[in-house]
């Protein structure tokens, strides 16, 4: 008998340890839909907030700084684009020509008769300017090509997107406003695990305005949450509870300070069950102010090499004195590290003063650098370390 139930425990538990697939919801959520895994959602202590065992912290001042700083996002797409949206995936189904052949209109065939359904959505975003920058997900404004917000005194504005960065799962709108509250930035690269956090954001669509408290869980969490090649993922995750409508809101800290952007929550069912994830606020600020520096777009650096991850065994197998490093196995031609005289077999150490030992931390430098900056790369090369200055190019 104890043999039995020992067996459906660790059924239970292995049913809730897994990960699955994502889509798109009409509430501006990325949801990792369950597949027998766990899926993915897409949603310094002021000395007054210091818990006791009677009162717990008091988030009061932090609330009150962040409501005001937090709008609700409508986005919906126009029957036009919906429809051209329907000829892109008519032209990309091979059955299309099948069809056709027969006299069938296949677009029709698509909306089985019905017109075509624009899609909708609902998120949240932070006003980080007093003349109407907002920022927010990707995901919650990409399909669309009109974008209503509602301010916090319930004033709504035409919101025009300036730029979205798929990578990040960011994307930068403007409202025509003036005097518009804002946000006190964190050091997101200063949060500790541990320390309580603020996540504002308007779950459900009706829920406006809501504000969950919780604690960073873990920071640097890299989930592959984000599709693509070229994506980049460092959330901060906590356990405040956000659902769908809270992406792109707001994550403080104890004292109403910005350190992120929710974006996502682990759950079986869609809705919150324990943890949740958000941009961090240092890498926000760096894709926003590259997108409104370009005019929309974001340009990705490379370095230009090919890296091993460098551990002991391996570097017994090289026979090189250190343990711990990125090891450049190949340098591309007409790259950025060619240019500057790194070589193969150079290890790369440090960055900027940055110890570099895993490919994140590499990663991580490289890519939210802008075009044209110099990196100083500390290398070690024949026994000796060198520092080398490598002037970033556009990634192809």
């Amino acid at each position: 008998m104890k043999r039995f139930v020992s067996m459906i425990a660790a059924g239970a538990i292995g049913a809730v340890l897994t990960f699955g697939l994502f889509q798109l919801t009409d509430t501006g959520a990325l949801v990792i839909q369950e597949t027998g895994d766990l899926p993915l959602h897409t949603a310094s202590t002021a000395k007054n907030n210091i818990a006791t065992p009677n009162t717990g912290p008091d988030f009061t001042v932090a609330a009150e700084k962040a409501l005001p700083a937090v709008v609700q996002i409508q986005a919906s797409e126009s029957q036009e684009l919906a429809r051209q949206r329907r000829e892109e995936q008519k032209n990309r189904d091979p059955f299309s020509r099948f069809f056709d052949e027969f006299g069938f209109n296949f677009g029709d065939m698509y909306s089985f008769g019905f017109p075509y359904r624009p899609k909708e959505g609902a998120g949240s975003g932070v006003i980080i300017s007093e003349d109407g920058y907002i920022v927010t997900n990707n995901h919650v404004v990409e399909f669309a090509d009109n974008v209503m917000i509602k301010t916090y005194d319930d004033k709504e504005y035409e919101a025009q997107i300036v730029g979205r960065d798929p990578s990040t799962d960011l994307a930068l709108l403007k409202i025509d406003g003036k005097n518009l509250p804002t946000l006190e930035f964190g050091n997101s690269d200063k949060v500790r695990i541990g320390e309580w956090v603020l996540a504002v954001g308007n779950p459900y669509r009706y829920l406006t305005s809501t504000v969950t408290a919780g604690i960073v869980s873990a920071v640097g969490r890299d989930i592959d949450l984000i599709r693509g090649e070229k994506t980049i993922e460092a959330f901060i995750q906590t356990d405040a509870a956000i659902n769908p409508g809270n992406s792109g809101g707001a994550l403080v800290d104890a004292n109403g300070r910005l350190i992120g952007i929710n974006t996502a929550i682990a759950s079986q069912t869609g809705n919150y069950a324990g943890y949740s994830f958000a941009i961090p606020v240092n890498i926000a600020m760096r894709v926003i102010k590259d997108i409104k520096e370009n005019g929309g777009d974001v340009e990705r650096t490379s370095l230009g090499v090919g890296v091993l991850e460098l551990d002991k065994a391996l570097a017994e197998e090289l026979n090189l004195d250190i343990e711990k490093g990125i090891y450049i196995d190949e340098v591309m031609s007409g790259s950025a590290a060619e240019y500057a005289g790194i070589l193969p077999t150079d290890v790369i150490v440090e960055i900027d003063g940055k110890k570099i030992e895993k490919f994140d931390d590499l990663k991580e430098i490289v890519d939210y650098s802008k075009v044209g900056d110099v990196l100083n790369v500390k290398v070690y090369r024949n026994g000796e370390l060198q520092t080398i200055p490598v002037r970033l190019k556009k990634r192809i």
